[in-house]
């Protein structure tokens, strides 16, 4: 019997090639590395390819909303009508026509007990905190029309966070019981997730383990040691993917105005094992 083809969400060109036609829908995928290799970057250009195409929710712990569409600017990429769900709260602004909200944690900080009022037990005591991003994605979520009074999602919407580790930066032995809560809340065939995860630079390991654990999918980043190259040589592979075929050797790539270029003319043949 054959089998059903994939259906895909599209990152950047030749990223999509890596994975076969883009990530597979409905799964979960982790971009891992440490400062400066271009996580936030990737994780814009995605945003910014899929507007046309798809709902948005984009959560970033380190920027404002006002930086986030001028660093999709730099790049050519005009993010149309997004909208903060900070100004939504605040009544500067609605979604109307929106197909982007950005959530950005630190301008929540008044808002958070609003936003998570009636749903019972102990308030968290600061915004960055998982209650806060499962109640802030759920209201965008409703913002979109794509949320149902059961919880049902109705509709394709890809959800971008950048980053978790900032949930867990003061507690990293939790990071593996709070990425399981987050799954088990933001999952379904509707709901494509990308998070980012940051590395130490001084020991190349995560701020807490747990979240590639719950990952469907790892994309890796790096940069070689400057002090040794004398340069910035920034790379990126594809550790796991479910669901498709990938290409496993590592690409190395710049960052210009046109966004992530591989160096690679040509990225070669995609894995034939799963």
């Amino acid at each position: 019997m054959a089998t059903a083809p994939v259906a895909r969400v599209r990152t950047v060109d030749w990223l999509d090639k890596m994975l076969n036609g883009g990530l597979p829908k409905g799964t979960w995928t982790v971009i891992t590395g440490g400062p400066g290799v271009g996580k936030s970057v990737l994780t814009i250009l995605i945003a910014g390819g899929n507007l046309k195409t798809m709902p948005i929710i984009y959560v970033t712990t380190e920027s404002s909303f006002r930086d986030v569409v001028r660093q999709a600017g730099l790049f050519g990429l005009d993010l149309g009508n997004a909208v903060s769900l900070h100004d939504i709260l605040t009544g500067k602004a609605n979604a109307g026509e929106s197909n982007m909200i950005v959530i950005d944690l630190f301008s929540l900080y008044r808002q958070y007990r609003e936003l998570i009022r009636g749903e019972g037990g102990r308030k968290p005591s600061r915004a960055l905190s998982i209650e806060v991003l499962k109640s802030a994605v759920s209201r965008a979520l409703e913002e979109l029309g794509l949320l149902e009074g059961n919880g049902r999602i109705t509709g394709e919407v890809l959800v971008i966070v950048d980053s978790m580790t900032a949930f867990w930066a003061d507690k990293p032995a939790l990071a593996r019981a709070l990425s399981y809560g987050l799954r088990q809340s933001l999952y379904g065939p509707n709901l494509t997730v990308i998070m980012t995860s940051q590395y130490a630079p001084t020991t190349a390991m995560s701020f807490g383990f747990g979240l590639e654990h719950v990952a469907d999918g790892i994309i890796h980043m790096w940069m070689d040691d400057v002090e040794a190259v004398k340069e910035v040589r920034r790379w990126l592979i594809i550790k796991k993917m479910r669901l498709t075929n990938h290409y496993s050797k590592a690409v190395r790539f710049n960052i210009t105005e046109k966004g992530i270029i591989p160096l690679e003319p040509s990225l070669g043949e995609v894995n034939q094992g799963p």
